[in-house]
């Protein structure tokens, strides 16, 4: 096997990106402080054609030379809004019939492997503090809780390892 060039990989441009039917997720970012994690959150939406961001909070925003770094260019193709208040959002969102799931460990959560999206039903995953998850009230407001099992001895996963794990899977699902 030969790994492939990067001009062998077939991408789209920015515009066609920008064109292009998107999965019809979103990504709410509840004060994410890692510069790295941002960035690297919007480079995987770019990859799985999500429909927007939202940086709520402390989460800070493009441009900015840090994000620019994990995103590589990811700024410029992927939606994104600054929203003060997450949980604003998420009463905004859960009006105009969005679902909203909580990506956090909680009482009742769902597993992510048990969970599968509803035809023509759009979803917006709300991903928490590095340290901190998502805040309690966003958790209380949002219709489910997501969970990916864990196994080993440590508590978490990074949230932009988290957000690649669950926007894969459920574009996975989805396209089904």
């Amino acid at each position: 096997m030969r790994k492939l060039k990067n001009n062998e990989l077939g991408r789209i441009s920015v515009d066609e990106f920008k064109a292009t039917e998107k999965t019809p997720l979103l990504v709410v970012l509840d004060n994410i402080r890692s510069l790295n994690n941002i960035g690297s959150v919007f480079r995987t939406s770019d990859a799985f054609l999500i429909e927007k961001i939202y940086l709520c909070g402390i989460t800070a925003t493009p441009p900015n030379k840090e994000i620019h770094k994990t995103a590589l260019g990811a700024t410029e193709s992927v939606t994104w809004e600054y929203v003060e208040d997450t949980l604003d959002l998420i009463e905004k969102l859960k009006s105009e019939n969005v679902k909203v799931l909580a990506i956090e460990q909680a009482e009742n959560s769902t597993k992510l492997d048990t969970f599968f999206p509803e035809k023509n039903q759009k979803y917006a995953i709300v991903m928490g503090n590095e340290v901190k998850g998502v805040q309690q009230k966003v958790v209380s407001a949002s219709d489910l809780v997501i969970e990916i099992p864990q196994l080993g001895t440590k508590h978490s996963l990074n949230i932009s390892v988290t957000t690649g794990v669950v926007l894969w899977d459920l574009f996975v699902k989805i396209r089904k």
